[in-house]
């Protein structure tokens, strides 16, 4: 069964000097020994510790820079560690960007096999999941037209599909059902709430707290990189949102 388990994670960016160096500079730079425009590393996460087990809908909540989208790319291993440990048991699939994997003169066809194989599918075990991803996207005959002439809502439906069809255990997700298409967030959740039934992991990171307070079983508020708060979303939220004296009603989206 799927599984997430961090301990005590510190991931850490290194951070860039931007200012034009002085002849006075060099000269310090030079006596002391010491490269030019050193800065202390970024702590992306410091110190986060928490577990996800099979069946759990996750959400991640904090405001801009609190380490969100940093967190789901430590789960799918996309940067390495720091320090502590990460243990992801099953098969990741991640909606970070729709537009990733995507070839935009290419068919929706051929951007299925494309996207599929760099999920890890092979030309047959994708075969039998053709059917399957043409039927949830509802595109019919616009596969067979370049990926150009989709709207932003077609994408979306057309690349998540992909990621979901394909079977993943863990499915992570940053900000992508923040749009205004009805239809696409409905079809969304349906096919998440399917995955969750089968034990299958959902986490999600999102400034929609309407949306994750509503699908969200827990929910992990982040501040600088920090775990603040871990716990039932609509206990989290309500914490998240006095910082800003406001109601969990009054707040579809913030931060």
């Amino acid at each position: 069964m799927p599984s997430i388990a961090f301990d005590d994670v510190m991931l850490c960016y290194a951070a860039k000097g931007h200012h034009q160096s002085t002849f006075k500079d060099l000269i310090l730079h030079a006596l002391l020994r010491r490269p030019m425009n050193a800065r202390p590393p970024i702590k992306a996460l410091d110190g986060v510790s928490f577990r996800v087990e099979p069946g759990e809908c996750v959400g991640i909540i904090g405001r801009n820079g609190a380490g969100k989208s940093t967190l789901l790319r430590a789960i799918a291993g996309v940067y390495p560690l720091e320090s502590g440990e990460r243990v992801v048991d099953g098969h990741v699939n991640a909606l970070f960007d729709i537009a990733a994997g995507f070839e935009w003169n290419a068919t929706g066809w051929e951007n299925i096999r494309l996207r599929g194989y760099l999920q890890g599918e092979t030309p047959v075990t994708l075969h039998d999941k053709l059917a399957a991803i043409a039927e949830f996207t509802e595109l019919g005959d616009f596969l067979d037209k370049p990926l150009k002439s989709y709207s932003t809502g077609k994408i979306m439906l057309l690349s998540f599909a992909i990621a979901t069809c394909c079977n993943p255990d863990i499915l992570l997700i940053d900000e992508f059902l923040s749009t205004g298409d009805v239809h696409v967030r409905a079809k969304a959740i349906f096919k998440m709430t399917e995955m969750l039934r089968d034990g299958r992991i959902v986490v999600a990171a999102s400034h929609d707290l309407a949306f994750l307070g509503e699908f969200c079983t827990r929910v992990l508020w982040l501040d600088r990189g920090k775990l603040v708060e871990d716990g039932p979303a609509a206990f989290v939220i309500d914490r998240y949102l006095r910082q800003f004296n406001r109601s969990p009603c009054a707040a579809g989206s913030t931060g």
